[in-house]
């Protein structure tokens, strides 16, 4: 059965920011709600609109790729918060090309990398952003070849 009390602190949560029906329900059952009662409650909140995991899907790919993060952490970040996989592909969709935002960045992190430790150390903070690698190393190339003439790694 669902209680009043429950809604009042989905309410809650739901007021500060939006959530996955997976991290709602963990957030519920952390605060000593049944976990039969936290599934009941975001059953009843997306049957009202309130929680949906494909508009929270569009949302975290909007505000994860305005961070500058690349397509590949974007993917973690959307499992790490329970969107169901069939989601992804959709909301994926939506992320603005990675080039532009890799390239600024890029060039940010290469300025003053005059060693090959210091290229590498740039590509690989890249990589953790989410890029792809191969990606990652084709726009370095092309950016110290602009810069020095070069173009080595």
């Amino acid at each position: 059965m669902l209680t009043d009390g429950t809604k009042a602190l989905a309410f809650r949560y739901l007021d500060r920011r939006d959530y996955s029906v997976r991290e709602l329900t963990d957030k519920l059952t952390e605060k000593g709600v049944s976990p039969e009662e936290a599934e009941e409650c975001c059953q009843w909140l997306c049957s009202l609109h309130l929680l949906d995991d494909e508009r929270y899907a569009a949302l975290a790919v909007r505000h994860y790729a305005a961070k500058g993060y690349g397509v590949n952490r974007v993917r973690q970040e959307l499992q790490r918060r329970g969107v169901p996989r069939e989601l992804w592909d959709a909301a994926l969709e939506e992320m603005p090309e990675d080039t532009d935002t890799l390239e600024s960045l890029a060039a940010a992190r290469l300025r003053g990398a005059d060693d090959r430790k210091a290229v590498t150390r740039a590509a690989n903070a890249l990589i953790r952003r989410g890029f792809p690698p191969s990606e990652v190393w084709d726009v370095i190339r092309r950016l110290r070849r602009d810069t020095d003439g070069s173009g080595a790694d």
